[in-house]
């Protein structure tokens, strides 16, 4: 079978150098600081545990104020070692300063990876203002549509021709038939005569087919 081709990246390469240089830097810096066994060795271990964490929190866009702040933290700790040991500090004879420096970092270094690694996740309320408002589904069902028919106006009600048949007799109230024959009365008394129908509804004020319809009442 052929083999497959193995690219080289030169850029990984020099990174894998750098941090091995730096790790063995960071252990020599801690054993001649009076860490010695494996505690000599956790501690290159912590710093590039803390820098790779705020690497993750740069590039996740949050926060990126925190991510600076520890990845400086956490560069300025592997400098610092890289420069300590390249024989500008006797390592037979560490000063206390550095002793106090480097028995605290395991704290610093809990400290900045507790808050970049368990940051305030967003909560409910925030995700739902930056989400975008969900559309509403095609498939949910639709209320059932309400047919409502036209009103009916004037034009559509049955015209009623002039001179239809007059109500009947039933249909005129008794309080009218009575005023009307009191008005007959006082018309025979008066003239002598019976009262016409055009008299009756002009003394009454009614429309003709009311007034022939009371005129046959009084009959």
């Amino acid at each position: 079978m052929r083999a497959l081709p193995v690219r080289v990246d030169a850029v990984l390469v020099q990174a894998l150098i750098a941090a091995a240089l730096s790790f063995a830097h960071l252990h020599d810096l801690a054993s001649a600081a009076g860490q010695d066994g494996w505690k000599a060795w956790a501690y290159p271990v912590s710093v590039d545990l803390l820098m790779v964490a705020a690497w993750r929190r740069l590039r996740s866009g949050e926060a990126k104020a925190a991510g600076w702040c520890w990845f400086l933290v956490a560069l300025v700790a592997s400098l610092g070692a890289n420069v300590a040991t390249a024989g500008l500090l006797d390592l037979e004879n560490v000063p206390a300063w550095l002793r106090i420096v480097v028995a605290g970092w395991p704290a610093v270094a809990f400290l900045g990876g507790t808050l970049l690694a368990h940051g305030a996740p967003k909560t409910p309320r925030a995700m739902a203002d930056t989400e975008p408002p969900s559309r509403v589904s095609d498939s949910a069902p639709q209320p059932p549509a309400i047919e409502v028919e036209p009103p009916v106006t004037v034009a559509d009600l049955p015209s009623v021709e002039a001179g239809s048949a007059p109500p009947s007799p039933a249909a005129v109230p008794p309080a009218l038939v009575a005023l009307a024959r009191k008005v007959a009365d006082e018309h025979h008394a008066r003239t002598g005569t019976p009262i016409d129908t055009s008299t009756l509804r002009a003394r009454l004020g009614v429309p003709m087919p009311l007034a022939e319809a009371i005129a046959a009442q009084l009959t």
